[in-house]
């Protein structure tokens, strides 16, 4: 498992194009028949990816520091592509499309593997854990939202939450992902940063188009084209915005002092450069 540690906002100002993408960009997350896992500095957030070719399990990774995985985590488990199945103790959890799993402190014997029909992809999003929380399976279909956004400013978009205070509940993790109406395809714009928390954004449904992902400080923004299952690491002082060249979807998370949503400091769109 990589370790990701990164620059100051002063250094990322001067970094070029392959050394931006190298400090903020995750590529090759799925990979047949892998589980890829990267460590970050972001609230010492995990994020990886599954393409299980037969059933494989979740191992132990030295960077944790801990005898297993989530002696000290917790995990969202989100289901991008066809049901699948994640075990979990001898336990079987199915998830269909867009199925959300939340194991807490203390889990043991984690594994994935195919439904009966089509390849499963599993992104998981950990965090460090003080307490524990019930095991936890969402339905894509119990997870209800309004659209937010104006149609005619093409960010028409609604946000799926799935663990957050009136959620699933966890210790400090916070997922879910964004999908947008037709015809939009701004995300968070105007842009926001969060002193208090940093974020992860996983772009997915992106097919065979990109998007333009905005970063940097407000006044000194920078940008990422990213691919279809690629993510972007996001620090506190980073905005994170994008569009794309068609329809799209993304996966947030989020960890740090609160669980608040709302919780983030406005960047007016005057106050970009």
């Amino acid at each position: 498992m990589k370790t990701h540690y990164f620059p100051s906002p002063k250094e990322t100002n001067v970094l070029g194009t392959e050394q931006l993408r190298e400090n903020f960009l995750l590529g090759g997350l799925f990979q047949t028949g892998q589980i890829n896992a990267r460590y970050t500095d972001l609230d010492r957030m995990i994020v990886g990816g599954v393409l299980p070719a037969g059933p494989i399990a979740l191992p132990h990774y030295k960077a944790t520091g801990t005898s297993f995985f989530l002696e000290r985590r917790e995990v969202g488990i989100l289901n991008l592509s066809a049901p699948g199945v994640v075990n979990v103790a001898g336990k079987r959890y199915e998830l269909g499309t867009l199925d959300c799993l939340y194991l807490g402190l203390g889990e043991k014997d984690i594994s994935f593997e195919n439904g009966q029909t089509g390849q499963a992809a599993f992104y998981f999003v950990s965090t460090p854990a003080h307490a524990k929380y019930p095991t936890t399976v969402l339905r894509r279909a119990d997870v209800k939202t309004d659209p937010i956004g104006d149609v005619t400013k093409a960010n028409r978009r609604r946000i799926n939450k799935y663990i957050h205070p009136d959620g699933i509940k966890s210790c400090q993790l916070v997922l879910g992902f964004t999908e947008f109406e037709p015809g939009s395809v701004w995300n968070t714009m105007p842009p926001h940063t969060h002193s208090r928390r940093t974020e992860i954004y996983l772009y997915f449904d992106v097919a065979d188009q990109m998007v333009v992902h905005l970063m940097g400080e407000p006044n000194a923004t920078r940008h990422l084209i990213v691919r279809d299952r690629e993510a972007v690491l996001s620090p506190a002082w980073s905005i994170h915005a994008g569009v794309g060249t068609a329809s799209y979807r993304f996966v947030w998370a989020m960890g740090g002092d609160n669980q608040i949503f709302a919780d983030m400091d406005p960047v007016a769109i005057s106050e970009l450069r």
